[in-house]
């Protein structure tokens, strides 16, 4: 699959850059999406939630009153869960969420996920020379972003390494997500209306792959 590269007026360069038909033209397959999306929202819970138990209240441990003779019910101590102040039956405790996933099945996710991008004209290819800053800029980038695809609600934006002047200028944009190319995940891609690679990190990503597949 070839993809014009363009500038941050988002006109084409006269440039392109062949992306491997096997990650950008493959099949989505949508249940493996759902797993890895599901897994990563999963990650994100701290899953700190706690409630005292009856061991845990405080109270005295005395018995109320004695087992039979009151004509009353048979009670335990304060610390009761039926009382005021009691303790919880079956409370929530501190626990993960994580989910499992092999490696082939969120490999094959994130192909699908890109695939289905690729399909709807939603990946672009940025130069880098759209991204030289000397100081951070947001409203700069802002622009940029604006000029490439100004329908989009939430832009993806894939670097191929930490750029402090960069990261500085959209960090505080609501409708921009950047992540490094090493960093890239399924749920990103889904969650976005576009993602833009930039011409360095599209180069390193097809690189990547290449080796990949030639092992």
């Amino acid at each position: 699959m070839q993809l014009d590269i363009i500038n941050k007026e988002g006109q084409k360069t006269g440039r392109t850059i062949d992306m491997p038909d096997e990650i950008f033209a493959a099949d989505p397959n949508s249940h493996v999406i759902w797993l890895a999306v599901k897994q990563y929202l999963a990650a994100q819970r701290q899953g700190n939630h706690k409630v005292k138990t009856r061991a845990e209240v405080k109270g005295s441990s005395k018995k109320l009153h004695k087992q039979k003779g009151t004509g009353g019910s048979r009670k335990g101590n304060i610390r009761n869960p039926l009382y005021k102040g009691g303790g919880t039956v079956f409370g929530p405790k501190p626990h993960g969420y994580n989910i499992k996933l092999n490696r082939k099945v969120k490999d094959l996710a994130k192909i699908g996920a890109l695939s289905s991008k690729a399909k709807d004209n939603k990946i672009l290819i940025m130069e880098d020379a759209s991204f030289a800053m000397d100081k951070p800029a947001t409203g700069h980038l802002a622009k940029i972003f604006k000029a490439v695809n100004n329908e989009s609600r939430k832009t993806l934006f894939v670097m191929p390494e930490f750029n402090e002047n960069v990261y500085k200028s959209f960090r505080n944009n609501p409708s921009v997500c950047g992540t490094l190319l090493s960093d890239i995940n399924t749920y990103d891609i889904v969650n976005a209306d576009t993602v833009i690679f930039t011409e360095g990190a599209a180069k390193i990503f097809v690189e990547e792959n290449a080796e990949g597949a030639e092992a």
